[in-house]
């Protein structure tokens, strides 16, 4: 599945990255402890988040996950925002709880 794929089946709004909207998703990942994602986050994977600041960013390039999905209405900083579309950062809006945002994605994978 394709992040453009998951944010239209899902209804996520897409918020940064436009570019990258046609990378596979592999797995779905939920953490909001920045140390944790950076080793153990896979590749290519939807990391589910409520951290929608600039060092999520870094942390998700780092990672190289296939896009952020910042779940329960969190917001995307501005600073945020300028470093995924300068780094092709896909970034997709929930305002699913984390928990029901990362299965609704597993769900939506196992399906595929």
């Amino acid at each position: 599945m394709t992040v453009k794929q998951l944010a239209a089946q899902a209804g996520f709004k897409i918020l940064a990255g436009e570019d990258s909207l046609g990378r596979e998703i592999e797995s779905v990942y939920s953490c909001d402890l920045l140390s944790f994602v950076m080793g153990r986050a896979p590749a290519d994977s939807a990391w589910v988040t409520v951290m929608g600041n600039v060092n999520a960013m870094a942390v998700a390039l780092l990672a190289d996950v296939a896009c952020v999905v910042l779940a329960e209405g969190a917001a995307l900083d501005d600073d945020a925002k300028k470093k995924a579309e300068q780094n092709d950062i896909a970034v997709l809006w929930s305002e699913k709880p984390v928990f029901d945002a990362a299965l609704d994605i597993h769900t939506r994978m196992a399906g595929a």
